[in-house]
């Protein structure tokens, strides 16, 4: 069995770190056979593809940690998953990180925003006080069964009070616990160069497909400072395209891009088929 690297040990290997989002378990598979070190799961993608809903906290975590449940145990890269608020109080912070821990999490970030949350960069958003949030580090520092869980405090502040007062969070958040930070939804250039010289621990940064923050390349996002990246939306939104396209092609009646997608061939190694047939070919009882 492959030794999965901890959170610590990958983030000294892979600098920045290039997360893409798994929104299922076949699009892990993708990532995992492009090459990519690790990945990320996130709310929007899952929820979006899972239960055709949005992430505006309709889908508790329950219903999310099934879907983590099914991704995580296609793979054995590393994965950042995305915790939400914790889904309520201390209780249920620590809930939630005993069961992503226990389902096999490598890296685990919580935020600050008032349940229902919404995605990062969408409006509407607001934040609970910085000290309540402080009481949830704590929770889910305690709740880990190892320390190389690496546990990091999100905050959406930028959107609410202003720059300063996420980086003033962002403070706070460490010295409850947290391992690393992430300033959700930065505006600029300028707010990335601050963020990622006011703080000596892993940061994060969510280069979001039609959001706020600047779209920057991986050399520039580590010259800024930025340990990683979270590309939480490219994956599932091309496969969300190319359904549809086909789709229409379909009720067309024209069938023109059916022989666009993957080859079948192609497609039983991504799943795995020759694995399977082999386990028929040792022990299926021969007629």
């Amino acid at each position: 069995m492959t030794v999965r690297p901890t959170w610590k040990e990958l983030l000294n290997k892979e600098q920045p770190l290039l997360l893409p989002c798994a929104h299922d378990a076949l699009s892990v598979r993708l990532i995992e056979r492009a090459g990519f070190a690790a990945y990320s799961i996130g709310g929007f993608a899952l929820v979006g593809s899972r239960y055709g809903i949005p992430d505006i906290g309709l889908a508790a975590f329950g219903e999310i940690s099934a879907g983590v449940r099914d991704i995580v145990s296609a793979t054995r890269l590393p994965v950042l998953i995305d915790g939400d608020t914790g889904y309520g109080d201390v209780k249920n912070v620590t809930h939630t990180i005993e069961g992503y821990e226990a389902l096999g999490a490598s890296a685990i970030f919580i935020e600050d925003q008032v349940a229902p949350k919404r995605c990062g960069h969408m409006a509407g958003k607001d934040v609970i006080p910085a000290d309540d949030m402080v009481t949830k580090i704590k929770a889910a520092a305690a709740a880990r069964r190892s320390k190389d869980l690496f546990l990091i405090a999100r905050t959406d502040a930028r959107a609410v009070h202003g720059l300063d007062e996420a980086l003033r969070r962002g403070e706070k958040y460490l010295a409850a616990g947290a391992d690393g930070i992430f300033i959700e939804a930065p505006r600029s250039i300028d707010e990335l160069k601050r963020i990622g010289k006011e703080f000596d621990v892993p940061q994060i940064c969510n280069p979001l497909m039609g959001g706020h923050t600047p779209i920057l390349s991986m050399d520039e996002l580590g010259e800024l400072g930025f340990n990683c990246a979270v590309l939480g939306l490219d994956t599932v939104m091309h496969a969300a395209k190319a359904i549809e396209t086909v789709l229409l092609d379909m009720k067309s009646g024209k069938f023109a891009r059916r022989n666009d997608g993957m080859d079948f061939e192609d497609y039983k190694k991504v799943v795995g088929y020759d694995k399977w047939e082999s386990v028929d070919e040792r022990f299926a009882p021969r007629s």
